[in-house]
């Protein structure tokens, strides 16, 4: 399932350089749209890693999560309340908490198969 998710994410970034640019209007929504989904991605992939990965929760966290975010956004420029930055950083703690999960696991494995060689 890794595989899928690494495969999908670098396709992503492979379609990202070859579109046009966006629009300076769009910059914030296309910010947080991005880290929510790289904190879904990390998510997936640390779930994964702890055989806990659920495809339907993948797919249903991702869109929703860029949505709410989004809205928020949005939300908050009606307001004149910049929520952008307060979202770029709880995402940034997620995805920081999601990539030492990644590490830990990792590192867990790698020591089980060096003892039980």
């Amino acid at each position: 399932m890794i595989i899928v998710i690494l495969i999908a994410s670098f396709l992503g970034i492979l379609l990202g350089f070859f579109t046009p640019m966006i629009p300076y209007v769009y910059t914030k929504y296309t910010a947080i749209a991005i880290m929510s989904a790289l904190d879904s991605i990390f998510g997936a992939i640390n779930a994964s890693l702890q055989h806990k990965f659920d495809m339907n929760v993948f797919v249903s966290g991702f869109f929703t999560n860029m949505f709410i975010a989004i809205s928020f956004t949005v939300l908050g420029e009606s307001l004149d309340v910049d929520i952008t930055l307060a979202a770029i950083v709880v995402f940034i703690f997620r995805i920081f908490n999601n990539l030492s999960g990644i590490r830990r696991e990792i590192l867990n494995n790698f020591s089980k198969k060096k003892i039980s060689k």
